[in-house]
């Protein structure tokens, strides 16, 4: 009996890693409505992937506060799109797997390129000019907490990596939102296009994936050469999304103090990440957008 148990769990885990898409969550859903999916659409999505929550009282507020019409939730409430409790137990089990593997293979990594990321820490601060020495207030929040996509794996980077940074741009995403599949190779190519001329900007992505593994992969799959948050870190890191906007994909543009130049968001309205980029298409043209031309 069990060994028959463990081989349907096995069989439906290969089957969801085929597919690429796990489940979504009601915390997911939400995001995606905020991020300007219909709850039409939401509803062709879940037909797929299915809904691994139980919508309570509390989670439909979210949804309806979200904007969700009163379709989908009546679809959600009825259990049409739930999965049974065994093919849910299955996808949280797989789920802890993966993400327990990945978190042994990450602190392997870790561990193995201390030594060698300290050593060049050291060789790098012996050559930074002191004037440069002085960091803002990002730079000491990300302080040892900065990972970065080399070579096949997640390494760690040294504490000098934001160092003489003016302009940083966080990116708020996740791998599981189609949106931000869409527009992250878009956000590649912008990246490759102006890091190499302005050696003051960069990005730090800041990932709302539901484990370290997804937020693995989703580097990988999209080759982000920028900067990201540990993600065993995130926990510490909110005072960041005070201006994302409750929606992703988000951007939101800092100087290196910690203030606020541009927003994919203005209050509740969604500007998107394109707005941040035309921003800083300007500055990087010699027209900074007001706030920072004021701050200058």
């Amino acid at each position: 009996m069990r060994r028959w148990v463990y081989l349907v769990i096995v069989l439906f885990g290969l089957a969801t890693i085929r597919a690429g898409q796990l489940p979504l969550t009601v915390s997911e859903i939400s995001l995606m409505l905020r991020a300007g999916y219909s709850s039409r659409t939401l509803m062709g999505e879940l037909s797929a992937r299915r809904c691994v929550d139980v919508l309570d009282e509390a989670k439909e507020k979210t949804l309806i506060n979200a904007g969700a019409s009163a379709e989908l939730i009546a679809v959600l409430k009825s259990g049409m799109y739930s999965l049974s409790a065994d093919k849910t137990s299955a996808v949280l089990e797989q789920m802890a797997a993966v993400d327990e593997r990945r978190q042994v293979q990450s602190e392997i990594a870790r561990k193995s390129n201390e030594r060698y990321q300290a050593q060049v820490a050291r060789e790098r601060s012996a050559k930074t000019p002191q004037a440069n020495g002085s960091v803002g207030s990002i730079v000491d929040l990300l302080k040892g907490d900065l990972v970065q996509y080399r070579n096949g794996e997640l390494v760690h980077v040294d504490d000098v990596a934001l160092a003489g940074k003016k302009l940083i741009a966080f990116y708020f995403s996740a791998h599981w939102c189609g949106p931000c599949r869409k527009f992250t190779p878009q956000l590649v190519d912008y990246y490759k296009r102006v890091a190499a001329e302005h050696p003051e900007f960069e990005i730090v992505f800041y990932s709302h994936d539901r484990s370290a593994g997804d937020f693995e992969n989703y580097m990988r799959e999209t080759n982000m050469p920028w900067l990201a948050i540990d993600f065993t870190k995130l926990k510490g890191k909110q005072a960041l999304t005070k201006d994302a906007g409750p929606g992703i994909p988000s951007l939101v543009l800092l100087d290196s103090a910690g203030n606020l130049i541009s927003s994919s968001y203005s209050g509740s309205q969604f500007l998107g990440p394109q707005h941040v980029l035309a921003d800083l298409d300007s500055i990087f043209a010699g027209k900074p957008p007001g706030r920072l031309a004021s701050a200058q």
